[in-house]
């Protein structure tokens, strides 16, 4: 970092934008997960120097051996990132050295369904001893509006060591630091959206750190969005996900629905999605996963209660989806039962185990509270997933599964299509499966007696 002892903040913004400008800025990025390490090796590619941090070691070790953790993401991605300069550590003290720091940690939901900060808190605490005058801080982790100003701020000032303050009005002091919440906009799995096309949302504690953080932000994607508060950029990120989480509500009600009135779901979508104006297609499903759609209607209905403030809705749409692994399991003994074949015992074999197609994330997954509760009635439980080798234990199972092969099908009872993976040849799993229930309309225009489709 540069030396600010007589320098006033006007002279500490402009040195850090130029050094943003000149691609000179050493940027960090914590947390080298599904977020946090394809943005760092975007800043790679911009030729900036990049220092990546986590706190497991593992990460850290096959990144420095140049491989990659995330199957979307190839190991000559990480060679090239390592030859341009790309250091993954999980030493927090070189954060001193960084012009700009990047926050990409969890936010889970805790066993109440409230929301859990502490990766969030953890990591704040530890930036503050090594926070400098002039460093900019930005959080990508999705949260509750208000994080930014009331959890992340307050610690960092605390507990640095030069009595650093952040910058909210324009300050003209050598002991600020500036600070800006951007909601990350990742899609594991979409291959027709370039990350670099995705706009950037920006809301700084005040318009220069705004400022500096489109600059920062502008060197990678090709468009950012500045709004007027952190609280702002907070909100716009649950709205996104709420919106799709109610949305995948009442197409998964709906479903329920047709099934019972005999009516394909599927097609009443399709011809819906013709309507050029005021429809937008989603499609139903097994139930949500992923880190943000089952999980920030939770943080906005918890959020909300501080301002005595029912979200009922939010909260419907919430309890619908976490139905439907129920419904998946029903429809499983239903369809054994008009075979003869009750569930305990029955050998079940689950195609698909991440929460989408073609992704390797099980956060959250749908698939993983079908597995426990088909244990739970007695079934044999096995999985094939080519994305996800093995299931060990998480925050709330400890499965201990390995991937099986699809060599014997025959040798199931029922085969479940979960997650519609690309490279499952699906006639041949219908022509060789006793019996196939269909979650995600995998098996559209095949027909065969031995598909159940829920």
């Amino acid at each position: 970092m540069y030396a600010t002892s007589s320098s006033t903040c006007v002279s500490v913004r402009s040195q850090l934008l130029s050094r943003i400008e000149d691609r000179t800025a050493k940027i960090g990025i914590i947390g080298l997960g599904y977020v946090g390490l394809p943005l760092a090796l975007l800043f790679s590619q911009q030729r900036f120097q990049v220092t990546g941090f986590d706190i497991d070691s593992r990460k850290i070790d096959l990144l420095l051996h140049g491989s990659s953790y995330i199957h979307r993401i190839l190991k000559e991605e990480i060679q090239v990132a390592r030859e341009q300069g790309f250091y993954p550590t999980a030493d927090y003290s070189q954060l001193s050295d960084m012009d700009a720091i990047v926050i990409c940690v969890p936010t889970p939901l805790n066993e109440h369904r409230e929301p859990d900060l502490s990766y969030i808190t953890s990591t704040v605490e530890a930036i503050a001893p090594h926070l400098v005058p002039g460093q900019l801080v930005v959080l990508e982790s999705t949260t509750y509006p208000g994080t930014t100003e009331e959890v992340m701020v307050p610690i960092l000032e605390a507990n640095n060591l030069h009595g650093l303050i952040a910058e909210r009005n324009g300050e003209e002091s050598d002991v600020v630091f500036y600070v800006a919440f951007s909601p990350e906009r990742e899609d594991p799995g979409n291959t027709e959206v370039a990350r670099r096309d995705i706009p950037k949302v920006v809301g700084g504690l005040s318009p220069t750190a705004t400022d500096l953080a489109c600059a920062l932000y502008g060197t990678v994607f090709n468009r950012t969005v500045p709004v007027s508060t952190p609280s702002v950029a907070e909100m716009t990120k649950l709205l996104e996900n709420i919106y799709r989480c109610v949305n995948i509500a009442l197409v998964n009600e709906l479903k329920l629905l047709c099934l019972r009135m005999g009516i394909d779901i599927w097609e009443v979508i399709d011809a819906a999605s013709t309507k050029p104006f005021g429809f937008q297609a989603f499609y139903p499903g097994p139930g949500l996963g992923g880190h943000c759609i089952p999980v920030d209607p939770f943080y906005l209905s918890w959020k909300a209660r501080e301002w005595d403030f029912h979200t009922r809705f939010i909260e419907l749409a919430g309890e619908i989806n976490t139905s439907m692994p129920y419904h998946v399991v029903e429809a499983i003994s239903s369809a054994l039962n008009h075979r003869s074949q009750p569930l305990v015992g029955a050998k079940i074999l689950l195609l698909g185990v991440a929460y989408k197609a073609d992704v390797d994330d099980l956060r959250e997954s749908p698939a993983l509270t079908i597995i426990e509760l088909l244990r739970s009635e007695g079934a044999i439980v096995s999985y094939n997933d080519p994305y996800v080798p093995s299931i060990g234990r998480g925050r709330k199972y400890d499965l201990k599964l390995k991937s099986v092969s699809l060599d014997r099908l025959e040798e199931y009872d029922c085969a479940v299509i979960l997650a519609a993976h690309s490279t499952y040849d699906y006639r041949k799993i219908v022509r060789e499966a006793q019996l196939v229930i269909d979650t995600r309309n995998a098996t559209r225009g095949i027909v065969s007696p031995n598909i159940v489709r829920c």
